[in-house]
C-alpha cells in the first residue's frame, strides 16, 4: 500500500525571500504554502497538517486543540516564543527551530550600522543628493562629525556566537572589547566587565542577547545615564532589550551620539511609533529586522528546516526546543 504524502502547511512562506528555494523532502510530502496567515486563520489552516512550518506566526493552545494530526512545529527561525509550549507538550507536539545559520549575516550587519554611523555616511549621501557640495564650492565639507573606529572600546552584551564574532572583527579594527557581564549578577570571571563598567567606558555598545523577562528594557534611562562617553548603541538583536521611549530622550539630550537599530518591539512599527519619529535623525540608522536576511543565510536556513523535518520523520529529531 502507497503511504498518503505527508501533509506540510508553511503558514508564512513571504518570511523568506523569494529567490529562497525550499528543497523536496526525500520522503512524500504535500507542502501547501501560504505567503502571510492571520492570527485567526491559523487553526482552520492548520486543521489537517501533520508538520506546521511558522517563522512568525503563533500558534497556541486553541489552534493546537483544532489539529489533531499535528505532530511537529518547525520554526522558520531561532525565536519560538510565539509558539505555546506547555500545549505543545501536552499534545506531545515536537518544537524545532534553526540553529548557527546567522554567523556571519549579523556580525556583518552590525558593522555597516556601526561603519555608517561613524563616518555619517547616510546624512552626506542625502547631502550631496540635496546640492549641498555644490553650495560649499570647494573640495569637501565638514556638516557631519567623522571618526575612526581604532582606539575606541566597544561594549557587546551577549557572549554567544554572535557577540563573539563581532568580537573578533572588532579587534581586526582595532577595537579594545569589553564583553559584558549579565545585568545584576557578579562574579562571572575576568572574562568578563561588570555591566555598569561597560555603560560608563564603551564608545560603542552593541547589543547581542536574549529577550528574557531579565533583559527586557535592559538599557533604560538608568543606563543612557551611566553613559560617560557617550556612546554609539547598537542593537540587531531583539526589540525591546532597549526602552525606545528613553532612548528617544538619550537621544535628544545628547546623551548618546547616535543609533543603529534592526529591530523593534513592534514589527512594524507603525506610523505613531517613537521609532519611527527617531528614524527621522541624522545620526540614526533604523532597517527593517534584515540583519540576518543575507541570502546565503537564508538559504542556510531553509536548508537546515527541511533537515529539520526530515530528521523528525526519520525518527531522530534535532534541534528540538520541545
Amino acid at each position: 500500500m502507497t503511504q498518503a504524502p505527508v501533509r506540510i502547511v508553511f503558514l508564512d512562506r513571504a518570511t523568506l525571500s523569494p529567490e529562497t528555494r525550499l528543497k523536496q523532502p526525500s520522503f512524500a510530502a504535500q507542502i501547501e504554502e501560504h505567503q502571510q496567515t492571520d492570527p485567526d486563520q491559523v487553526a482552520a489552516r492548520i486543521a489537517d497538517a501533520e508538520v506546521v512550518i511558522t517563522n512568525k506566526v503563533p500558534i497556541d493552545a486553541e489552534a493546537l486543540a483544532a489539529a489533531p494530526k499535528l505532530k511537529l512545529i518547525a520554526v522558520a527561525a531561532t525565536g519560538y516564543d510565539r509558539i505555546d509550549l506547555a500545549a505543545c507538550r501536552a499534545r506531545g507536539v515536537t518544537v524545532s527551530n534553526i540553529q548557527g545559520y546567522a554567523g556571519n549575516t549579523v556580525p556583518e550587519h552590525t558593522f555597516a550600522l556601526l561603519l555608517a554611523l561613524q563616518r555619517s555616511i547616510v546624512p552626506y549621501r542625502q547631502s550631496v543628493i540635496d546640492g549641498r557640495w555644490e553650495d560649499a564650492n570647494q573640495f569637501c565639507y565638514f556638516d557631519y562629525p567623522i571618526a575612526d573606529l581604532s582606539g575606541k572600546v566597544m561594549g557587546i552584551i551577549g557572549d554567544g556566537a554572535l557577540g563573539k564574532a563581532v568580537g573578533r572583527i572588532a579587534e581586526a579594527f582595532g577595537l579594545r572589547v569589553l564583553f559584558s557581564s549579565y545585568k545584576g549578577v557578579e562574579g562571572m570571571g575576568p572574562l568578563y566587565t561588570p555591566f555598569e563598567d561597560v555603560m560608563r567606558r564603551s564608545d560603542i555598545i552593541t547589543l547581542h542577547c536574549p529577550l528574557m523577562p531579565s533583559t527586557r528594557n535592559l538599557i533604560s534611562d538608568s543606563e543612557f545615564d551611566m553613559m560617560e562617553r557617550r556612546p554609539l548603541l547598537l542593537n540587531t538583536a531583539r526589540g525591546g532589550l532597549v526602552d525606545e521611549e528613553a532612548l528617544e530622550r538619550a537621544l535628544e539630550s545628547g546623551r548618546i551620539s547616535g543609533a543603529g537599530f534592526d529591530v523593534v518591539t513592534t514589527e512594524p512599527p507603525g506610523a505613531d511609533h517613537v521609532m519611527r519619529r527617531i528614524a527621522k535623525r541624522s545620526n540614526v540608522i533604523l532597517t527593517p529586522h534584515v540583519a540576518w536576511a543575507s541570502q546565503e543565510a537564508i538559504q542556510t536556513l531553509a536548508d537546515q528546516l527541511i533537515d529539520n523535518i526530515e530528521a523528525f520523520m526519520n525518527a531522530a529529531p534535532q534541534n528540538v526546543v520541545s
